[in-house]
């Protein structure tokens, strides 16, 4: 069976592109999504599936009944896109001044989308039932998963798969790891509350910049002198704020950071160890701080039967060239509570374009993929849900 979804993929491979570059042109924010779960949701009722709308807030969940018994298996993939102006020059780019596809979501909506057609076509044969869930919300945590999840997308589902187009690794890899394979990821603020004045009479003052810089650098101690180093753990400042004219010193300074971990005692250490620091050199320059640390979401962990079944079912199928067991990244997803729930993996496709001078990264203003990568992805899911059992 899975020839046949194959071949039919095949046909449908130019309307996933021009499903890819539709929402890639019209790209929504996290938990500010109204035309994407409104387009994913006609989508599904024309193939005639059951459809839930409005799920966990904005997400959307289609059935597709098979012809015969067996296991309830859940796919999904995320459409939400980030506060990034586009910069690529291409037909497709964003018509959203500020917001792009920076990600790769919108061709995880344009794979589920040919692969729940291409399915579809073979309902008669397939056993058991495919939950496709269509996810908001997952840039920006707490993320689109968890309320999907309590409002019940995962309702009878025995397993669960899902994938991220990579865009910095060839077309044609896939890659698979059982256990920890992304990371926790966290957010932290700090706000020293100092005293301000002239630039000129520093010793009248508190100065929250350089309270704050004390800070930064002493930061960076955490992880090298803390950490075991068999463990692993970034923390990373991504913004430091301190607006004020050239010759006044501030009275406040604001950081604003990341930690990103896989083991929960490490994740609970470091929490603990950035409120001491902060006391500690607020302390010594008798000033006060506002310290708030904010739990993203979870490690994503693989489930070590399901990865090695998924790894098994990629050998063969059109485009596959390499199967990795990759590295785990320190990147975060909320696909990490999904995996708390039920049983199932995630894994990556390469989405590089061997002919491309530069491949950007994630994020990146002048992201792109090559959309080829969505039907390996499709067809590597499709052969997992057929064969499983």
């Amino acid at each position: 069976m899975e020839n046949k979804v194959y071949d039919y993929l095949d046909t449908l491979y130019n309307e996933m592109v021009d499903i890819r570059r539709y929402l890639h042109q019209h790209p929504e924010l996290s938990f500010q999504e109204v035309h994407t779960p409104k387009y994913i949701a006609e989508f599904h009722e024309k193939l005639g599936h059951k459809v839930e709308t409005n799920v966990g807030g904005r997400g959307v969940v289609a059935r597709l009944e098979g012809g015969n018994p067996g296991p309830v298996i859940a796919l999904r993939a995320d459409f939400d896109a980030l506060p990034i102006q586009d910069e690529k020059e291409t037909p497709y780019k964003s018509t959203v001044d500020g917001v792009m596809h920076a990600c790769g979501h919108d061709g995880h909506t344009a794979t589920l989308l040919g692969l729940a057609k291409a399915l579809n076509k073979v309902k008669s044969e397939l056993k058991g039932t495919i939950v496709f869930i269509h996810q908001h919300a997952e840039e920006y945590a707490p993320g689109g998963a968890i309320e999907m999840i309590k409002d019940g997308c995962l309702d009878g589902v025995d397993v669960i798969f899902g994938t991220h187009l990579w865009a910095t690794e060839p077309v044609g890899k896939i890659q698979y790891h059982s256990g920890p394979v992304m990371a926790a990821a966290d957010r932290f603020e700090i706000k020293i509350l100092g005293k301000g004045g002239h630039g000129a009479m520093p010793h009248l003052t508190k100065d929250a910049i350089v309270i704050a810089s004390q800070l930064v650098g002493n930061i960076q101690q955490l992880v090298s002198r803390h950490v075991d180093p068999q463990e692993s753990a970034v923390v990373s400042i991504g913004k430091f704020e301190a607006d004020n004219a050239f010759n006044v010193i501030a009275d406040t300074a604001k950081l604003v950071g990341t930690v990103r971990t896989f083991n929960e005692e490490v994740r609970d250490q470091i929490e603990a160890d950035l409120k001491r620091l902060v006391d500690g050199v607020c302390l010594g320059a008798d000033v006060q701080a506002e310290f708030d640390y904010f739990r993203g979401y979870p490690p994503v962990v693989n489930h070590e039967e399901e990865t090695a079944y998924l790894a098994a079912a990629a050998k063969g199928v059109p485009g596959v060239e390499i199967i990795e067991d990759m590295k785990p990244m320190m990147g975060g997803e909320d696909f990490a509570h999904y995996l708390e729930q039920v049983k199932g993996t995630f894994f990556f496709t390469g989405a590089k374009n061997p002919e491309w001078e530069t491949a950007y990264p994630h994020h990146h203003p002048k992201f792109d993929i090559d959309e080829k990568a969505m039907l390996i992805a499709a067809k590597t899911m499709a052969k997992a849900v057929i064969q499983y059992k």
